[in-house]
């Protein structure tokens, strides 16, 4: 015989509901005793993004079996310090904080290595490999893709609510707090490699004639050994940054 409980999703999981649950109680029709875990899911909310459950007032892990007449509340990470003594769900988050995203997040690879983040990104990656390279390397899975954050292995992860990569790039930095951990103009944009300041007789032969010319100060990634400089695109990227950084109107 079919049992029922009740959930209510609060602040942002209600992202991932259909518009007619978001505000009401959904009514969960179940068989057996499911982890609830795999109820939050089927429900279309991705574990990674859950933080606090409470089933019948008090915090639960998400091994509780599911019971009939269960009523289920369920918090997101910006709720989780209203419960200082809820079971954690996952481990702490890596320090510091390391990426690897989805084979259509480009762009957004290329902004959070401008910004000194440790960033996976390749684009023939499949969502297994992304899983299992997240597992084994403690990394954040930053993906648009719901299938990719629900898989068994993925400890921590972030839905993308924009498609827009310069909002996709603000989401992430006020999700993880990440403005205080900037490190621009540290990484290579092409192979997430850490740059180092290199002298222009070790590089020369890799320089433009026109950059040999006008350019003295030079960075070399460590592991491609792609050569940069600040050209014409550099103000460019200072301004990006600094438009991050800097509160609205200075």
């Amino acid at each position: 015989m079919d049992k029922t409980a009740r959930f209510r999703f609060f602040s942002a999981l209600r992202d991932f509901l259909w518009k007619a649950q978001k505000e009401k109680e959904i009514l969960y029709c179940f068989t057996g005793n499911p982890a609830i875990k795999d109820a939050i899911e089927a429900l279309g909310v991705p574990h990674p993004e859950v933080a606090v459950i409470l089933v019948n007032e008090q915090p639960v892990a998400f091994n509780y079996l599911l019971q009939a007449a269960d009523e289920v509340v369920i918090y997101p990470q910006e709720n989780l310090k209203n419960w200082p003594y809820a079971p954690e769900l996952r481990k702490a988050l890596p320090e510091p904080i390391r990426f690897i995203l989805d084979v259509h997040l480009g762009k957004l690879a290329k902004s959070l290595r401008l910004l000194g983040f440790d960033t996976i990104y390749e684009n023939n990656y499949d969502d297994q490999t992304i899983a299992d390279r997240a597992a084994a390397e403690n990394r954040v899975i930053l993906t648009r893709d719901l299938g990719l954050l629900k898989l068994k292995t993925v400890q921590w992860g972030y839905w993308l609510r924009s498609q827009n990569s310069e909002k996709q790039l603000a989401e992430v930095l006020a999700y993880y707090n990440l403005l205080p951990h900037l490190q621009p103009f540290t990484r290579c944009l092409v192979c997430n490699g850490l740059l180092q300041t290199v002298p222009k007789e070790v590089v020369l032969a890799q320089l433009p004639p026109k950059t040999k010319l006008y350019f003295q100060e030079f960075h070399q990634c460590q592991s491609c050994l792609r050569v940069f400089w600040k050209g014409s695109h550099y103000e460019r990227m200072v301004t990006f940054v600094q438009q991050l950084v800097l509160p609205d109107g200075e």
